[in-house]
Parts: C-alpha cells; sequence; structure tokens
C-alpha cells in the first residue's frame, strides 16, 4: 500500500474518532461543515484525498486544528480550546480532571 494512502487512513480514522468524541453521525458533521454525507464516509475510510479547503471544513466543524487532523499532534489552538473547557468547569470538576491527568502520568511513569 502507498505512503499516500496509508497517510489518508490515518487522518481518515482521527477524523472519525473525534466526530465520535462529539455525538456525531456522519450526516450530523457534514451538515456541521457543509460538506456531503458521502464526502464524509469517504474521508473517514481514507479513500479521498481532501483539498485544502474541505480539510479546513472539517477541522473547524470537529473543532480541531487541521494539524491535529493531518498529523495527530496537537498545536496552540487545540490546546487553546482545551483551557477554554476546562475553565468553563467548576472548581471541584478541575480537581477531578487534575487528579484524572495526574493518575495518567503516572500510569505513563510506570
Amino acid at each position: 500500500m502507498a505512503i499516500n494512502n496509508l497517510l489518508m487512513m490515518e487522518v481518515g480514522k482521527r477524523i472519525a474518532d473525534r466526530r465520535r468524541q462529539l455525538g456525531l453521525t456522519q450526516e450530523e458533521l457534514a451538515e456541521k461543515g457543509d460538506l456531503t454525507p458521502q464526502f464524509v464516509s469517504y474521508a473517514e475510510l481514507g479513500k479521498r484525498a481532501m483539498r485544502p479547503e474541505n480539510l479546513l471544513k472539517l477541522s473547524e466543524a470537529l473543532g480541531v486544528s487541521t494539524d491535529y487532523l493531518l498529523t495527530g499532534y496537537r498545536n496552540d489552538r487545540d490546546d487553546n480550546s482545551i483551557k477554554t473547557k476546562f475553565n468553563a468547569l467548576s472548581p471541584n470538576q478541575q480537581n477531578a480532571v487534575e487528579i484524572i491527568i495526574d493518575d495518567l502520568l503516572n500510569i505513563k511513569k510506570e
């Protein structure tokens, strides 16, 4: 399998994973991104290379950067989104998130 096909499949997996995290159907994502459901399906399966404007539409509809969709790495835009969500939590919820993060960091060290 060509490297480009593997890359498209990885991008598609990130699109599908994020869509599921948000609880959206392919149809809902398509509507939110002003795309067709068929395009979303092909993109998630890695069957179609995307024009830059469609990648941008998907990233905006999914609330992540194009960098994340292309590489899997988060950038400042993604970090700001997380900060905004964290700041919207109550102090008790923020403490719970901090405990979860500490636990995950401890697991990583083991």
